[in-house]
């Protein structure tokens, strides 16, 4: 087995974050520093991370978090703001987020220690569908509309077709309630694509990812995934 997939079995990390803890030299295996993600381990072999032996494979947990803003979507954080581990601490197994939500972003947010299942989830090739809520500075017309689901341009790159509709109109306030579904996970996507056709993002919500949505669970808590959303999960990416 590859010591990268070996690491993301054993929940020290997903599968890519376990291979930047394996080049950074932190990982020995029998004994000697191995900084090849691929590096091929069987169970016999001693592996250690941080000089800690990493021992045996943990059951494998499922969280689903309704993340509320003002907490940081990582396992750390060196500029000692909330993350979303205060929200899981109950759970004594070592969890990480599934791919990232802003700061001031709320809604769901998956948690495991599934580092398969967690590398399947975030890359492009899978396209899973994310949507959001998204409160804009002025109300679009049916020709922004309309970009916005063609595609727009961001970071010099254009958007995939999204799915973009009109929730609800605020007149008085200039304001409008649009629903985004997006087969992407580009950094700060809604956001971008929103400012891209002249319409600031004021609040961001996620409320489904991968089909999981957020209304299933009260905000600033979390429940666990019953076994037939974790095997919908799994149909998804093919696992």
């Amino acid at each position: 087995m590859r010591l990268a997939k070996y690491l993301a079995r054993a929940g020290i990390a997903s599968r890519r974050r376990a291979e930047e803890i394996i080049r950074a030299g932190r990982v020995c295996v029998n004994g000697t520093v191995a900084d090849q993600p691929q590096t091929q381990v069987e169970d016999s072999d001693t592996v250690t991370v941080d000089g800690e032996p990493v021992t045996g494979f943990e059951e494998k947990v499922y969280l689903l978090l309704h993340k509320p803003p003002g907490y940081i979507s990582t396992v750390h954080d060196t500029h000692n703001r909330p993350t979303v581990m205060a929200l899981v601490k109950e759970e004594e197994t070592r969890l990480y987020p599934v791919g990232r939500l802003d700061a001031d972003t709320s809604g769901v947010l998956l948690m495991t220690n599934d580092g398969a299942l967690a590398n399947r989830l975030t890359h492009p090739s899978y396209e899973i569908k994310k949507v959001y809520w998204a409160l804009v500075n002025g109300i679009p017309g049916k020709n922004v509309l309309e970009q916005l689901r063609e595609g727009v341009i961001v970071d010099g790159q254009k958007t995939a077709p999204a799915g973009v509709r009109m929730i609800k109109q605020f007149t008085g306030k200039n304001q409008a309630l649009l629903e985004m579904t997006l087969i992407e996970g580009k950094k700060r996507q809604v956001k971008k694509m929103c400012e891209a056709v002249n319409h600031q993002v004021i609040k961001l919500h996620r409320e489904e990812f991968a089909g999981l949505k957020a209304k299933s669970v009260a905000e600033g808590t979390c429940r666990y995934l019953n076994d037939e959303e974790i095997k919908k999960l799994y149909r998804l990416v093919k696992l």
